[in-house]
């Protein structure tokens, strides 16, 4: 019987592309497709059924190396073993170690970033734009989720703008005897032009002046703890979605342009973690799994 013929009868009978695989390479064998046998490629290129059975044989790849910059370590220009200009500390201690010992930082720092609850859209002024029934709901389910996590708090800071305030105080009233504080930096803006571009976003402030404004804001907010600090903290920051988003890019040292390419739910949790070394982790983005699918928003 012919190479041809059996190759059909096989095909036939056992009906599936390993018959198909094994028949060919039979086949091969005698030299039906007289071909170099290092073609691989078009040894399998006469069959369409066969080469999608066979995978292409492509040469190993190396390993793939990271992109980017190293991790900076002094980020936050807080590094205990460097000066402001990078260089290292000379010792005035006897003692080098101790002082040193002295002053690293010991305690993790735990920044909860809450985007503020939906609010009046149509609201000419700040003042005008306050909660509305859904987001006052929301800021009580994201009070509750914070109590629920039985974290001490030590601080409770908030944006100055009617919205972020509002939310705020309705996550105080759940969080017994935490202090409560405005600032006006954490206020929304346009933090630095995104990538890629959308030209239908058009900000009413510049970025320079707002970007000037929110970066202070991280530099305030978001660094490792001081040497000072015995015990690991817990701070909750109530703001916007474009501070939040930026503040992330930041802390991750990933490009801060890159910020609109992230969406946040009213009322989430974002959690950073910021550990006494200066290595930042993102233990939540935008975590709104507490709240029901009927009562989650993005205005």
């Amino acid at each position: 019987m012919s190479y041809r013929k059996s190759l059909k009868l096989l095909c036939g009978f056992a009906g599936g592309s390993a018959a198909l695989v094994l028949a060919a390479a039979a086949v091969d064998s005698r030299e039906y497709f007289r071909e170099e046998h290092g073609d691989a490629v078009g040894r399998w290129s006469r069959f369409p059924v066969l080469r999608a059975a066979h995978p292409a044989c492509t040469p190993a790849s190396p390993a793939p190396v990271p992109a980017g910059q190293t991790w900076d370590y002094n980020w936050d220009k807080r590094d205990p073993s460097l000066m402001s200009n990078g260089k290292k500390k000379e010792s005035t201690n006897e003692d080098p170690s101790s002082e040193q010992d002295n002053g690293k930082p010991k305690a993790t720092r735990n920044i909860l970033l809450i985007r503020h609850s939906q609010y009046n859209l149509s609201g000419i002024s700040d003042k005008e734009r306050i909660l509305t029934p859904l987001g006052r709901e929301q800021a009580d389910f994201t009070g509750k989720r914070l109590a629920a996590l039985g974290l001490k708090y030590d601080v409770l800071i908030h944006s100055s703008m009617a919205r972020a305030t509002e939310t705020a105080h309705i996550i105080s009233k759940h969080l017994s005897g935490v202090e409560l504080l405005s600032c006006d930096l954490l206020r929304e803006g346009a933090p630095i032009e995104p990538v890629p571009p959308v030209p239908h976003w058009k900000p009413d402030a510049v970025y320079h002046e707002d970007g000037a404004r929110i970066e202070a804001a991280f530099r305030r907010y978001i660094h490792r703890a001081d040497p000072k600090q015995k015990e690991d903290s817990y701070e909750i920051i109530v703001c916007h979605a474009n501070v939040i988003r930026y503040f992330v890019c930041r802390a991750l040292q990933f490009p801060p342009e890159g910020w609109l390419r992230m969406g946040l739910n009213n009322g989430s949790i974002t959690w950073l973690t910021i550990r006494p070394s200066g290595r930042v982790g993102l233990r939540a983005l935008g975590d709104a799994g507490f709240m029901p699918p009927d009562k989650l928003t993005r205005t």
